[in-house]
């Protein structure tokens, strides 16, 4: 298959939010398990794999977009084209979540008023709960008022990772049924078998 019919049937998950809360540590917990232990600011990284969701194998691509102010251009580029969104804030800053509803707000002007774009918000660093400053009562009430579902995450203990990449997908699978079905690689395809160089991630 050609990589612009690849391209097309992909489905692209966007991981958004500020610096630091989490983004790069959420996705590499997702791919690979692994936890990186020190911060170091994303430009901006993409990663193919084929995820196993139900019945079907479907072939994804998740953007961990920049959070930094200085690469704002290569985020808001992604936005524009993005499938579905992963928006993070950290549950120990306040600031983040005012950031995340601003990045809310951009995501859906990027795609010409759509409310209906797929998107899960995840309130990040549950094991900083000592330091938390962002309420669930406050992220209940956001996510009532948008209509969106939430999940609060750690990627350091591994908590809801995996459960908030499979909500986003329920999300498509109810609003972008088009899109969502078109990303399905069909078994006689050599798409179909996982290429062991990459990490097939499996929801079930």
């Amino acid at each position: 298959m050609s990589d612009s019919s690849l391209s097309k049937r992909r489905l692209t998950i966007c991981v958004v939010g500020s610096g630091g809360v989490g983004k790069s540590s959420i996705t590499l917990r997702y791919l690979s398990d692994q936890f990186p232990e020190f911060y170091d600011p994303t430009v901006e990284e993409s990663y193919i794999t084929k995820v196993e969701y139900g019945a079907n194998m479907h072939d994804v691509e998740i953007i961990d977009t920049a959070g930094q102010e200085e690469f704002m251009s290569f985020r808001d580029s992604s936005m524009a084209h993005g499938d579905a969104f992963l928006a993070l804030c950290a549950i120990n800053s306040y600031s983040s979540f005012v950031e995340l509803k601003v990045l809310r707000e951009k995501v859906i002007r990027e795609h010409d008023g759509d409310t209906d774009v797929p998107m899960v918000i995840v309130a990040n660093k549950r094991d900083l709960e000592n330091c938390r400053q962002v309420s669930v009562d406050d992220l209940v009430a956001y996510c009532n008022q948008i209509n969106c579902p939430f999940m609060e995450t750690s990627a350091k203990t591994r908590l809801n990772v995996c459960e908030s990449f499979r909500l986003l997908l329920d999300r498509v699978n109810l609003l972008k049924q088009k899109k969502f079905y078109q990303s399905i690689i069909p078994e006689e395809s050599e798409d179909y078998i996982p290429d062991h160089t990459e990490k097939k991630c499996v929801i079930s």
